[in-house]
């Protein structure tokens, strides 16, 4: 499946899909040092975004997310691409920042399109996403 958007932050980025219905707040809800979710309630407590093709509506709370997620590249824990269904300026200058592919305001829903688990290709500069029910073949 291929899904056309709006590309953001124009770089290239691929991995597995880590869905949530619920907004993101990376200041507070995300630990810089190890990737992982720790937002009490939030469905993707406990997870780790390292690596991953993070999906999610869009971002919430403090203007300091942006700088969160710049940590997580410098930590090495950063998802592999953000595709949103529509991003606000906390996400976008964040992944412009760490070089992260980010990728909004698809032809069709996301969230109700990729499944955590599908292997996702997120091109920002064109504001495709590829969608794979299987893993890439390594």
């Amino acid at each position: 499946m291929e899904l056309k958007g709006r590309g953001i932050s124009k770089f290239l980025g691929e991995g597995e899909a880590l869905v949530t219905k619920q907004g993101i707040s990376f200041f507070g809800g995300v630990d810089p040092e190890t990737g992982m979710v720790k937002e009490a309630g939030h469905e993707l407590f406990g997870k780790d975004l390292t690596g991953k093709v993070l999906v999610f509506p869009r971002g919430k709370g403090s203007t300091v997310g942006s700088y969160i997620i710049y940590q997580l590249k410098k930590n090495g824990h950063a998802p592999a691409a953000i595709v949103n269904v529509e991003t606000e300026a906390i996400i976008a200058a964040g992944c412009i920042l760490a070089e992260i592919p980010l990728v909004d305001r698809l032809n069709t829903d996301p969230i109700e399109n990729i499944k955590s688990g599908d292997w996702v290709l997120v091109d920002g500069r064109s504001g495709k996403v590829k969608v794979r029910t299987e893993p890439k073949k390594e």
